[in-house]
């Protein structure tokens, strides 16, 4: 096994808590976000969503910070401030520069692009002058680099849908290279602007119903939003100071084969779990959980089971998708969908698959379901796939000791 990363703290906003910890407890007890949309647009076919409800942006940030950041920057900054306080860190930097921040989004400042293309296009006014700080995919990681007083490297990550889960491994990859000694990791974005809703409508990739990943009568996603954010270090510097470790993520895959940009390709998903079980120097007997990408589209979930069955074989390794509670939050997906993962080893509780009606003959396995069920679980992986045949597999650990 390479060298591990420990993560030592954790960050959420989710449509099923405003901390990684009522997002945990509602995330393991199968609680369900999606509900009927409020104020949705005439004319859609979906009705159903996971936005979050109740966050106040001046809760947390003044009114000249909130001219700058879009809502999506405002969902990271706050989760990460929550994995920072997590982690202890605060006061024991001795180095700013060995600090990195990376974080994902599919998104970027939707929200205020088009309130501003608005302004353009109906108003004939001018955009607001803070457009373009509001719009910047790397303006969360920036936000949180001035935060924490982070000067390593501070980037943003766009691979749509597997955009959270790229920015966890390559901020591992800086940290087991010894490039830097702390790495801010996750995703975020905000997805219930009108735009976003129609466009994702126009593709005819949403549910008219709800989510049911791996179910007979799927018929699509949901959308969620939010923002997940991980803390990593090295396990011995984390023992040294005395901090609470909560998972080791014992490595990675990233693997594409691009057959077109909406194509679901097996393939590219099975060589990203081989090259995270091969990363991790695990078998794949020993995986004991699988948090899947699990979007509930017709194709996309009959791709992973096929990339599943393939990689494991007569093992009949626990799956299950989280996005049945919580919809897809597009690029903050894979952060939240990692937190739940080392929640699941941490605690002994696989969280359940909700809506599942009956077994797909083609997909060849039934996702765990009817509500969580408990078991020890030593290692897991957590699945993102992306349009354009973007692939990425963590691979977690429960830590001991």
């Amino acid at each position: 096994m390479r060298r591990a990363c420990a993560v030592t703290g954790r960050g959420a906003v989710s449509a099923l808590g405003q901390s990684a910890s009522a997002f945990v407890r509602a995330v393991l007890s199968g609680e369900a976000a999606i509900a009927p949309l409020e104020h949705r647009p005439a004319g859609l076919r979906l009705t159903a969503g996971a936005p979050i409800r109740g966050f106040v942006a001046s809760d947390h940030f003044s009114e000249r910070d909130m001219s700058q950041i879009d809502r999506f920057t405002q969902f990271a900054a706050v989760a990460a401030r929550e994995a920072w306080r997590e982690a202890g860190l605060a006061g024991q930097i001795e180095d700013p520069s060995r600090i990195g921040v990376f974080v994902g989004t599919a998104n970027g400042g939707i929200d205020a692009l088009e309130h501003n293309f608005a302004r353009i296009l109906v108003e004939k006014v001018s955009p607001r002058p803070l457009t373009v700080p509001q719009v910047m995919s790397n303006a969360p990681a920036v936000r949180i680099a001035a935060d924490i007083g982070a000067c390593g490297p501070v980037f943003g990550l766009a691979s749509a849908c597997a955009s959270g889960a790229h920015a966890i491994l390559v901020g591992a990859t800086f940290l087991r290279a010894g490039l830097i000694d702390i790495a801010v990791v996750g995703g975020t974005d905000s997805c219930f602007s009108e735009g976003v809703l129609r466009a994702w409508d126009a593709l005819r990739a949403v549910s008219t119903t709800t989510c049911r990943p791996f179910s007979a009568g799927r018929d699509g996603m949901v959308l969620g939003e939010g923002a997940g954010i991980l803390v990593l270090e090295r396990p011995e510097r984390a023992l040294r100071r005395g901090a609470r470790i909560r998972g080791l993520l014992r490595g990675g895959g990233m693997a594409t084969r691009a057959s077109g940009l909406l194509a679901s390709d097996a393939g590219g998903m099975a060589d990203a779990m081989r090259l995270a079980l091969a990363d991790a120097d695990l078998s794949p007997e020993a995986v004991g959980y699988v948090n899947a990408h699990g979007t509930g589209t017709e194709s996309n979930d009959l791709a992973e089971a096929t990339a599943i069955r393939a990689v494991f074989g007569s093992h009949a390794v626990p799956v299950s998708s989280t996005k049945s509670m919580i919809g897809h939050a597009l690029g903050a997906a894979g952060a939240l969908e990692a937190i739940a993962t080392i929640a699941a080893l941490e605690q002994g509780t696989l969280p359940p698959t909700l809506n599942f009606l009956a077994m797909d003959p083609a997909i060849g396995f039934d996702p765990i379901s009817g509500g969580p069920r408990r078991t020890a679980v030593e290692t897991a992986l957590s699945n993102s796939f992306a349009f354009g045949g973007a692939n990425v597999c963590l691979a977690f650990s429960r830590h001991v000791g």
